[in-house]
Parts: C-alpha cells; structure tokens; sequence
C-alpha cells in the first residue's frame, strides 16, 4: 500500500496525468440516471455524517465499554489518525477535483487523497483486523470492504474525486491501519510467542 500510494503522489506532485482519471470519470457520467444519482448521494453521505463518523465513535465506545482497552486505543488511533492524515495530504497536495462537469453535490476541499475513501477503508479494515480470530470475520470484512467500495465509487460518480484519489486513500487508509494495529498487538505476541518457545 505505501508503494501504491507513494507512486500516485509522485505523480499529483509532478503535476502528471493519470491516464486512467478521465476515462473512468466520463464512463461514470455516462451511466448517470435519476435512480443512481439518488443512491450514490445517499451513499456519499453514508461515508461520513449519516453513518460512518458515529460508526467509528460506536466501535471505540463499545470497545470501551467492554473493558477491551488496548482494541478500543488502536481503533481510536487508527480511525482518527487516518482522518489527520488525509487533512494534512490534502494541504500538502493541495490537489484540485474534477470538473469534467456541473456536480449535483458542492465541495469545496482539496481533492487528493480522498477523505470518504480513506475514512471507509479505515474502518473497513480496523474491523476486519478486530474480527479476524472470530467467526464474524468473513461476514465483517465482506460487508465492510463492500461498503467503503460503494462509498468511495459514489466520489467518482458523483464526479468530484478522481480514481486516483480513491486509489490513493485505499492505500493511504490500508497502511496506516495495519501500522496501528502491528505496534498495538505485535509486541505483545512476539512476548508471548518468546514465552512459548522458553517453555
């Protein structure tokens, strides 16, 4: 994922053009109806106010709440570090977003990394990590991976990221994560993987 995203941002900082950005934003707007402007706003506003950002405070509260602290710090950690972090790549950047047409939705932010891609894939993957010794995982990281899909994908339809945006935050959001979640629980395995191996 580092790679990835290393690789994009090279080239958004060279000022380059992705050969993929346009085509993939034209077909977009080439299937636009009604119906699919509806659902892909709904599911825009899902990848943050409606659903995601009282999601993340859930998870952490619940985690809490369940005496589960080390889970409920790297959640919290991983969730809003990400959301800091895409904040400073956007001022880094400083990326401009489409305007291949009029959108029906305004914004008024930096464009790269996008902020709803890499926010759905940060939860998306902080429960999969969570839920991956547990019977839940397969339904968990199905349904999440699912989720920051339609959310991220809704950007692009509703034409005011660039794919490579999305890419870039997947990554970003990917990297991040498994970073957290390596320093939160990886010490405390090689202990008692060590442990093991004294026995």
């Amino acid at each position: 994922p580092l790679w990835g995203f290393s690789e994009i941002a090279d080239e958004i900082h060279e000022s380059d053009i992705i050969p993929f950005d346009d085509p993939v934003l034209l077909w977009s707007q080439s299937i636009a109806s009604p119906g699919l402007d509806r659902f892909f706003v709904v599911m825009s506003e899902l990848g943050f106010l409606w659903f995601l950002v009282p999601a993340n405070l859930v998870l952490v509260a619940g985690l809490a709440w369940a005496g589960r602290t080390r889970h409920s710090v790297f959640a919290a950690v991983a969730l809003g570090g990400s959301a800091l972090l895409n904040l400073a790549a956007k001022l880094v950047f400083s990326r401009e977003r489409p305007a291949l047409w009029e959108s029906i939705i305004e914004e008024t932010s930096w464009s790269f990394p996008s902020g709803h891609a890499m926010g759905a894939m940060s939860f998306a993957v902080v429960v999969a990590l969570l839920s991956r010794h547990t019977r839940l995982f397969v339904p968990a990281a199905m349904l999440g991976f699912g989720f920051a899909v339609l959310v991220s994908y809704s950007r692009v339809y509703l034409g005011v990221h660039y794919p490579s945006d999305i890419l870039a935050g997947w990554a970003a959001a990917s990297a991040w994560v498994v970073g957290c979640y390596g320093f939160a629980f990886g010490p405390r395995r090689l202990r008692a993987f060590a442990h093991e191996r004294r026995g």
